[in-house]
């Protein structure tokens, strides 16, 4: 089978990326360390651009993907909600599918493009 960077899904919503492989790992990366400064910093991704990104995915959907506390003596915090283990669960589900209905064509794709050396 190909590997997961050969077929990369996103679901839209209007214009926007609702989710997809990097909305992903950025859940993952909250629900690691319950923070999205954190789980930007092991990204290499500001936090600007996380707050977007989780602001995407909880505007995309009829429920937040991700809740947060605001600050006091031990700082705020965040975390991913039910649905958004069950919408990581689909869309895994999703790319293995999608993989497996175009496994033919992309090896026949594949074996078309030049190979380089870098």
């Amino acid at each position: 089978m190909m590997n997961s960077k050969t077929l990369r899904l996103r679901v839209m919503h209007g214009d926007t990326i609702a989710f997809g492989p990097g909305k992903v790992d950025l859940l993952l990366g909250i629900e690691r360390s319950g923070s999205i400064s954190a789980a930007a910093r092991d990204m290499d991704m500001s936090y600007r651009r996380a707050w977007i990104l989780v602001q995407e995915m909880n505007s995309s959907f009829a429920q937040p993907l991700v809740e947060t506390a605001t600050g006091g003596a031990r700082g705020g915090g965040a975390r991913i909600t039910e649905l958004a283990h069950t919408v990581i669960e689909r869309y895994r589900r999703m790319q293995i599918n999608a993989e497996k209905a175009v496994a033919d064509d992309m090896a026949f794709l594949q074996s078309l493009i030049v190979v380089t050396s870098n």
